[in-house]
Formats: C-alpha cells, structure tokens, sequence
C-alpha cells in the first residue's frame, strides 16, 4: 500500500525550476519509493547501491552520463559524489528544468568537496519517515506548524481527541514506511537489519569507522540522551573513546539523518544564555530499540517517556518544514536562572515559544516562562503548551495549552 507524501507538490514544483534536484534523507524513510511513484514516464532510474554502476560511475563519471542520459534519477548519490562536476555540465549546457532527480542518504552541505559544485542549480530537500499527517493519510496539505491562530485553527479542526496508549505505540513502532505500511511485521528484526545495514553502508563505507562495536555502544549512549544537552566529555567517558572521537562520530550520526542538534535562542542582549545544543533524535520508534523499551506500555511508564513525547512534537514539527520543502528557524531557550523554553520557533518578526508536557491535567504555572522573551527586540507570538488536552484551553490571556494531536 502506497501512502502519500505532503512533498509531492514542493517537489514537482521545483522540478520546473531547477536543473537538478536532490533528495536527502535517512536510509528507508521512502526516498526512491516517492520519486518512483511520482515519476513520469521516460525518466531512466538507476542506482549506485548495484556495484557494477557505481563503479561505473566512480571510475569513469563520462562514460556514467553518455550511458544513463537525463531525465534522469539516479538513487544514493553519495556513492559517487565525482559525479556532481558532470552533472553540472550537463545542466549548464541544456536550458532544460528537471532533468536531474537525485537521492542522498548523507546531508548534502556534509559531502566532502561538493557543496558548491551545483550551486545555484539544485534544489534540496529533505526527507524524513511519515509525519502523523502522512500515518494517517490525511490533511497532507496543512501549512507548516506555527502557534499562531489560523494554523491552530486549521489544525484543531482535524485533531482527535489524544490517546495516551494509541500516541506511545505510534511513538514505539516509529515512523519507517515498511513498520507503518506492513511490509515489516518484526519491529526487533526491522530495527536489528536497519542498524547492520547503516554501519556496513554509512558508517564502515562512508565514514570509515572501524571500531563498529564501540560506535553502536556510541548511539546507544546518544539515543539514552534525547532530548537533553549535549555533553560531548560525558558521551565519551560513557563510550570509552576520546572528545574528538566523540565529535566526529556525532557528524556522522548527523550527516545521515539520525539525530538534529537543535540550537539555542540567543542574541547579543544577554550573556546568560546557556550556548549548548539539544541532541534529539529524528525516529523515536529507532530510539525507543537502541535504548531497549521492549513495548508500549513500559517505554511510557519508563525513565524516557517524557524525554521520547518531546523528541517525537520536535520530530513532528521538523517534518511538517521539511516535508514541504521548507527550513524552519526553530531553536531552545535556556538561560543559567535555569529558566527554559522547549522550542521557540521565529517567523514573522515574532518568537512563538512552545512548551511540552506529557500531561491531561492543565496547570496556571504553564507558559509562565514565555515572558523572558520580552526582553528581546523581537515581538513575542501566541504561546502554546503541546500536552494530552482532549481540547485547546487558555492558560492566560495570550497562550493556551492544545491537544499533541493538532501535530
């Protein structure tokens, strides 16, 4: 069963504006499945994961075009990223839009040596496992979450009354295509496979790791952390590998999609700011296996549950930018009076703070914290406080708590 994908306008768009166009994105989110069923016909498909082709295109990047000629979509670009320069030609020589289609499982500004040969000609995108929209297929053209009034307005029309055993499975199982469409019946096995596969091709291939066991003792260790500030030294005393070690190894996990180093808010006005990013995952079902809840219902009762319903609003917020093609300005606040805001999202000329509680019961306390905003030159936005509120409810006169369900 095909489920539809909220980029499939964004991407179709861009096509008719850009020579080439690139796809990133984790290993299994459904890259290649999206393009394919999108694609038109007369497009050639080929893919470097086949060892024939990408030394093909390794070893001679000229023979590679004049055998595949564009329209093109050419799967796991990363194989072969010798290939960009020809790719440029051609799409400097043909005044042609969207003749190149490409998918990546590593962040393209991380390829070494290639982020500016397709400068001002590609268009990137990324994408991530199916958004709650997408599981549920429906609403898939609803704009991008902001806590402003129509967007909640739109967003609370479709928003079901929050279930706290439905909302944990959903973050367990994950958001992998093949756990949510059936094509995976054994979640132990998916995850199990989808981590052998990721070190063989992104961490031992690409990245040349070569201590392989210490490196899943590694995001172990960073998946036990979600939600939490980075702490390099502590994540390498736990891991027995050095700072450096550590560093390097978390750009891998970021490069290919597995974690978001969400920033702080802050601006030269004050030096109390904490400067230290939040690690979160981008798949809490993957989270939820390296850090071995076994089900549902003891991941919820658990030591993380609070941790996992916050990586999984960050993750649902990441994707509903993302998957429409767009990069959100979205960052933290923490300062040393220990004052804290989850998320804070800026757009138009405004900061709208967002807090998240695992909770039904409504408390005056909440949001009391969005006024350290005021301090700033930019205005502040309605505040919210995502929780398992069956319905949206003022909290004062400017923010309310809303129901995790709008997402």
């Amino acid at each position: 069963m095909y489920y539809s994908r909220s980029l499939k306008d964004v991407w179709l768009s861009a096509s008719k504006h850009f020579p080439v166009l690139l796809l990133t994105g984790s290993r299994q989110v459904g890259k290649t499945t999206f393009l394919k069923h999108i694609c038109p016909a007369g497009r050639t498909y080929v893919t470097l994961d086949d060892p024939s082709t990408r030394a093909l295109a390794q070893e001679d990047g000229g023979l590679f075009m004049k055998r595949f000629t564009p329209p093109i979509l050419i799967d796991e670009i990363q194989y072969a990223p010798n290939l960009l320069p020809y790719i440029k030609m051609e799409a400097d020589s043909s005044s042609k839009k969207g003749q190149f289609w490409l998918t990546g499982s590593q962040q393209f500004l991380m390829m070494k040596g290639i982020s500016e040969t397709l400068a001002g000609r590609v268009a990137i995108i990324n994408l991530l496992g199916f958004s709650q929209r997408e599981r549920e297929r429906s609403n898939l053209d609803i704009e991008p979450f902001i806590s402003e009034k129509k967007n909640l307005t739109a967003r609370l029309s479709f928003a079901k009354k929050p279930s706290l055993k439905k909302m944990y499975k959903n973050i367990w199982l994950g958001s992998f295509p093949a756990l949510i469409a059936g094509a995976a019946k054994n979640r132990e096995l998916y995850y199990s496979s989808y981590l052998q596969t990721y070190l063989q091709r992104d961490v031992r291939d690409l990245a040349q790791v070569g201590n392989e066991r210490a490196f899943i003792k590694f995001i172990r260790a960073c998946a036990a952390r979600t939600g939490q500030l980075l702490n390099l030294a502590d994540l390498a005393k736990d891991t027995d590998i050095s700072i450096p070690t550590a560093k390097n190894w978390l750009s891998i996990l970021m490069a290919s999609f597995q974690i978001f180093l969400l920033q702080p808010y802050h601006n030269n006005i004050t030096k109390r700011l904490i400067k230290t990013p939040k690690l979160y995952f981008l798949d809490t079902g993957l989270c939820s296996y390296l850090t071995e809840w076994n089900s549902p219902q003891t991941l919820e009762a658990g030591a993380m549950s609070g941790a996992i319903f916050e990586t999984w609003v960050f993750s649902e917020i990441l994707k509903s930018y993302w998957h429409r093609g767009l990069e959100p300005l979205i960052y933290y606040y923490r300062d040393k009076d220990k004052k804290e805001i989850d998320f804070i999202i800026e757009a138009n000329q405004k900061l709208y703070p967002i807090e998240v509680k695992k909770s039904t019961t409504i408390k005056k306390e909440w949001g009391r914290e969005f006024s350290v905003l005021s301090k700033f030159k930019k205005g502040t936005g309605k505040g919210i406080v995502i929780c398992m509120a069956e319905k949206m409810l003022p909290l004062d006169d400017k923010n309310d708590a809303v129901p995790v369900t709008i997402l």
